[in-house]
């Protein structure tokens, strides 16, 4: 028991930096070559925090277990809603961007739905992956467009943080890179290796390990984004970053996970699936109150999670 939860850990500090090093470097490399601050904050960066996710659910994905691969794309969404916003909104009310509450909201409620609509049987096919995928590309330009057109310069990042110093040179941002992957290539292993035989220790399944444990593990670089921007008084960083990470998760992580083979989720339960978008749907009417997510509503954010424990665990 004790090696199996020290892979958890390990796995999850290595995700965790692995995540950080590939972000950096990456938008450093993207500056660079020219893109905008702002194209670099709505596509590299803003993704960049669901590495994580990305790189478990593909593992998982590769070794046939379909109820990991799904169930922390599923789970990772319930958490990053119920408990990162919920624990960011008790640090401090959080206002709401118009704009986050207008499109982004709304697109990824659209996401769920469609997902809920995918997993109908419970079953995640290449053609239906690749509408998922597609799903993302269309959002990205989208977004990149109307931020465009709008002649906006802030993004919901801070990238002015990751601007190169120029005593820092490019070979060191593709050690980054390369670091990163690395590090989340490893970290991946030892975590669904880790939680795998964790389930089996405990006799529970691998869906509800996917849904839970797996699913807290991939979320610690949105947890500690949103987080740290609350403290900062930078509330569109805390909410977008969720937002974008969901977007993320269900229309590009489970569009190329279900490329590669096509994923079976019996585990993961309608229910789950509910819940998902639930929590999804619960913010549109707490952020119109004023246009604030407030420390009540973090609260009751925090006790739907609680809820969702108590069904999901024997």
């Amino acid at each position: 028991m004790f090696m199996m939860i020290f892979l958890l850990i390990i796995g999850g500090v290595l995700l965790y930096f692995g995540a950080e090093l590939l972000v950096k470097g990456s938008a450093n490399l993207a500056l660079r070559c020219g893109v905008s601050a702002l194209v670099t904050g709505l596509t590299v960066v803003a993704f960049g925090t669901s590495a994580p996710e990305l790189v478990v659910s593909v593992k998982a994905t590769l070794d046939g277990l379909g109820d990991i691969a799904v169930g922390n794309v599923v789970g990772s969404n319930i958490f990053n809603i119920a408990i990162i916003l919920g624990l960011s909104a008790l640090v401090r009310p959080l206002k709401v961007h118009l704009n986050v509450l207008r499109v982004d909201t709304p697109v990824m409620i659209a996401a769920s739905v469609f997902l809920m609509v995918v997993l109908h049987d419970l079953h995640i096919s290449r053609v239906e992956a690749a509408s998922l995928f597609i799903g993302i590309i269309a959002y990205v330009v989208f977004t990149v467009a109307t931020a465009r057109r709008a002649g906006e310069t802030k993004v919901d990042f801070p990238v002015e943080q990751l601007i190169p110093e120029k005593k820092v040179s490019a070979a060191v941002d593709i050690i980054f890179v390369i670091g990163g992957l690395g590090l989340l290539i490893l970290g991946s292993r030892f975590f669904v290796d880790g939680a795998v035989d964790l389930a089996r220790a405990i006799g529970v399944s691998e869906a509800v390990i996917g849904l839970t444990i797996v699913a807290a593990g991939t979320s610690l670089p949105e947890l500690a984004t949103s987080i740290i921007a609350s403290i900062k008084k930078e509330d569109d960083i805390a909410i977008g970053n969720i937002i974008g990470s969901n977007i993320f998760n269900i229309l590009a992580i489970l569009g190329v996970s279900g490329a590669i083979t096509p994923l079976e989720a019996k585990g993961v339960g309608q229910i789950s699936l509910y819940f998902m978008l639930g929590t999804a749907a619960l913010l549109i009417p707490f952020m119109r109150t004023g246009y604030v997510l407030n420390r009540i509503e973090g609260v009751l954010l925090l006790l739907v999670y609680g809820g969702y424990m108590y069904y999901l665990w024997p």
